[in-house]
């Protein structure tokens, strides 16, 4: 999502403030700018520290979790995700990074900036699918991967099982199937959550084989 003062804000967030300091225009030997926002502005990335005493931070986060071979399923219908819109999507077997796209990219698309407390996020039957199938990061295409007033639920069980959430994508151009999805938080220092700049890429079959890591005991560095 583009960041500006419009965009859609969660209640209570003081949303996305730029201002510039120093100009060209102005005199200025240079022109600054300074951003205001807080770490779930925007398209960005939970840490489990967000809801778990203790969960690791943002820059703690693995790049491998968050650099690979990504499914986007397109649940159009859905009103919350539970394991029957999954198990229909027919998502392949194997799959460990998730994008949800629902009706909120057709509202986003829409032009519609208000925030929608209706939003479509997954229910805890759900993220234990997720869980029971090896997921390791979700994304969906609102504000939060859990429903408006839910406490904790859906986050605890998704962080609980090391699973990367990944909010407030704009999927609104992105038709269903396979990508390489690159996600690359701010790296910030002992915060619990982070902006991304997220981008999925086309895939053949070809091209998919070989971005799957291999299944040694060295670590997979992207």
């Amino acid at each position: 999502m583009p960041l500006h003062p419009g965009i859609p804000r969660w209640p209570g967030s003081k949303g996305v403030r730029v201002t510039r300091t120093q100009s060209i225009d102005a005199g200025h030997g240079v022109t600054v700018s300074r951003l205001e926002c807080d770490v779930h502005a925007g398209t960005h990335v939970d840490a489990p520290a967000h809801f778990l005493k203790g969960g690791r931070t943002i820059d703690a986060i693995a790049l491998e979790a968050l650099i690979g071979p990504a499914e986007v399923l397109h649940l159009a219908e859905a009103n919350i995700v539970t394991p029957r819109e999954l198990e229909d999507s027919v998502l392949p077997r194997g799959v460990e990074r998730v994008l949800l796209r629902t009706r909120n990219s057709d509202r986003r698309a829409s032009a519609t900036r208000e925030f929608q407390e209706d939003y479509v996020a997954l229910s805890t039957e759900a993220a234990r699918w997720m869980v029971d199938r090896g997921v390791r990061l979700v994304g969906i295409d609102y504000l939060s991967v859990q429903p408006f007033r839910e406490h904790e639920g859906v986050h605890a069980i998704l962080m609980q099982h090391d699973i990367v959430i990944l909010e407030g994508l704009d999927l609104s151009q992105v038709i269903p199937g396979k990508y390489e999805l690159i996600c690359l938080p701010l790296r910030l220092v002992g915060a619990e959550g982070a902006p991304a700049r997220v981008v999925l890429r086309s895939l053949d079959e070809e091209a998919q084989n070989q971005l799957q890591p291999e299944k040694s005991g060295e670590k997979w560095d992207p």
